[in-house]
C-alpha cells in the first residue's frame, strides 16, 4: 500500500522535531506552518506547553493579508523576533515541520535572525 503525500508528511515532521527535542533540550522552539494561502510561525515553551509569541499573514497590521509569498514570509520572521524579544526569548531551535528549508520557510528564518533571534 502506498504512503499518501500527508502521510509521509506527517513522518518527515515528527522524525525532524524528535531531533531537534533531544539537540534543543531548553531551548524555546519556533514553529513554522505554511498553507497553500498563509504562513504563520509560533515561539512555544515546550515544557510548559505555552505559546509565548505568533505571527501569522492572517494579521491585518502585518499588511500582507492572505498572501503566501517569500516578502510576506519575511515581513512574517521580521514580526516573530520583535515579538518574541518582548516577550523575552533571546534564542529558539528552528522547528520547519515537515517542510523543506527552502523558499518561505527559509525566508522566515532569516528574517527572524535579521530581527535579532538566535537561530
Amino acid at each position: 500500500m502506498a504512503n499518501s503525500k500527508r502521510t509521509l508528511f506527517l513522518k518527515r515532521r515528527m522524525r525532524v522535531r524528535n531531533k531537534l527535542r533531544k539537540v534543543n533540550a531548553g531551548r524555546m522552539r519556533l514553529s513554522v506552518h505554511r498553507s497553500n494561502k498563509n504562513i504563520s510561525a509560533q515561539v512555544i515553551d515546550d515544557v510548559n506547553g505555552v505559546t509565548l509569541a505568533s505571527a501569522s499573514t492572517l494579521e491585518k497590521a502585518l499588511g500582507v493579508v492572505g498572501k503566501n509569498n517569500v516578502e510576506a514570509a519575511a515581513k512574517v520572521g521580521a514580526a516573530i523576533a520583535e515579538r518574541a524579544k518582548k516577550a523575552g526569548v533571546e534564542e529558539a531551535y528552528f522547528d520547519r515541520g515537515g517542510f523543506l528549508f527552502h523558499g518561505k520557510v527559509k525566508a522566515v528564518a532569516d528574517a527572524a535572525r535579521e530581527g535579532g533571534l538566535k537561530i
